[in-house]
């Protein structure tokens, strides 16, 4: 009898860039020039298909433009690494492609939103305590810095914030200069000697210029009840170049002997949905990282239909990422209820099961967790629910911490919060409830809401 999964090891291997019509004549030296990729970054339809030429039907470029004017909540920017680890032979069908350049096919028109999606589905702008400085945790903090990345995802759960305006959303904006926040956050976390793990993200901090983001990570090591430092930045896959250019790997090794020397934990989180995302130069950037003292290097994916949401895609992509590039499997999230989501996002009792499947195969201290980011709870194993109601695809969650919105709430800590699963993934009679629900009809049996 043969394993549910098969293990075989694989070479990482850098996909041939010049098979792109637009890049034939892209050299090596170009193409590991953190310069030459983010100045040839696709950022509109017109650009995709001066690179891609006929490798895709003039339908497929049609199916995205009526998506980037129809139903995108993040703009279009996909630098040529991201790219190149596309399958041209299947672009609509291809994993990357699939939640780095939706098309307008991939959405669902039954349910492309659920009734209950929010532009800031886990509240982290209504937790700021400074621009940019969430205090979601007891002890911890997330400071975004920015709001561009090298790379925008279509699942991007701070699509509110983060890249521009698109004709369905209109973004907020952060007010302060970059030093008057950067200021705040060190204020705040100068006053409040509970919280001792920062969070440095935003957008991704490989767009902030490295020295306003060492003088930050310095400011961060001044203060003694941190211990805890997480650089937050999907380029070491999408862009690892930035990571590889001689003055970043220098000043990530003066901050991360500063921490070693305060005993700071200094680690980065990366973030990777597929195996085919993985190449030696990912691999290069991480090792990298690793050897001028950056403690660990971990990833947190998120958990997509179409993408990923197999336990063959998540095995591959683990023992790629732990035996392969050394980074270490962390958590994969559920796709967040952030609006035009449903057709990525993954039914609880279906992460469940992913869970389940990916036991005993790889490391235990390489095994992802997979979890549940619960509004106004936070991060939970899926198997934590305290009640699930199947039918009508409701979960429900309790904490044991309060929020900065809740500190005077007494009822906090005993209050059961819900989580809602895509309604396609419901039977007949649960999808008709929800139908009701929208109609605004008192279903059948009471609300469960």
């Amino acid at each position: 009898m043969t394993q549910p999964y098969e293990y075989r090891r694989r070479e990482l291997v850098e996909p041939d860039w010049t098979r792109f019509p637009g890049w034939r004549d892209v050299t090596r030296e170009q193409w590991e020039s953190a310069q030459w990729q983010r100045a040839h970054c696709v950022k509109n339809t017109k650009q995709l298909h001066t690179v891609l030429g006929d490798l895709a039907p003039d339908a497929f470029y049609d199916d995205l433009l009526a998506d980037q004017q129809g139903a995108a909540t993040m703009s279009m920017l996909v630098p040529p690494q991201m790219l190149n680890t596309m399958n041209t032979g299947d672009l609509y069908g291809d994993p990357i492609r699939r939640y780095m350049i939706p098309i307008a096919s991939d959405r669902r028109t039954d349910w492309p939103s659920h009734p209950n999606a929010s532009r800031d589905s886990l509240h982290e702008h209504d937790m700021w305590v400074a621009e940019g400085l969430t205090h979601r945790y007891p002890t911890k903090v997330l400071a975004e810095l920015l709001s561009t990345c090298p790379q925008y995802c279509g699942h991007c759960t701070r699509m509110d914030l983060v890249g521009n305006s698109t004709p369905t959303v209109d973004k907020l904006k952060l007010t302060l200069k970059p030093v008057d926040r950067y200021d705040a956050h060190i204020a705040y976390l100068r006053a409040h000697p509970g919280v001792r793990d920062v969070v440095v993200s935003g957008g991704d901090v490989a767009n902030v210029p490295w020295k306003h983001l060492e003088s930050y990570l310095m400011r961060l090591l001044d203060i003694e009840t941190i211990r805890d430092i997480r650089l937050a930045t999907k380029a070491l896959m999408g862009l690892p170049q930035h990571w590889l250019q001689p003055q970043v790997v220098e000043g990530l090794e003066r901050v991360a002997r500063t921490a070693a020397r305060r005993g700071v934990n200094l680690a980065i989180h990366t973030h990777v949905n597929h195996v085919q995302s993985l190449t030696p130069l990912v691999a290069r950037a991480a090792q990298t990282a690793l050897e001028v003292g950056v403690r660990d290097v971990r990833n947190q994916g998120v958990l997509m239909r179409g993408v990923n949401a197999t336990s063959t895609d998540l095995l591959d992509l683990c023992f790629a990422l732990q035996g392969e590039a050394g980074i270490l499997p962390y958590y994969f999230y559920m796709c967040d209820m952030i609006p035009g989501a449903e057709h990525w996002r993954v039914a609880v009792w279906q992460a469940q099961q992913l869970q389940h499947d990916l036991m005993g195969y790889l490391p235990g201290y390489a095994t992802p967790r997979i979890v549940c980011d619960v509004p106004f709870v936070g991060k939970r194993w899926v198997h934590m629910i305290t009640e699930y109601d199947r039918e009508h695809g409701i979960s429900y969650w309790t904490k044991n911490y309060r929020t900065s919105l809740e500190s005077e709430d007494a009822e906090a800590l005993a209050r059961q919060y819900p989580y809602y699963d895509p309604i396609d993934t419901l039977p007949e009679s649960g999808q008709k409830w929800w139908r009701k629900q929208e109609e605004g009809a008192t279903p059948d049996g009471g609300s469960a809401l």
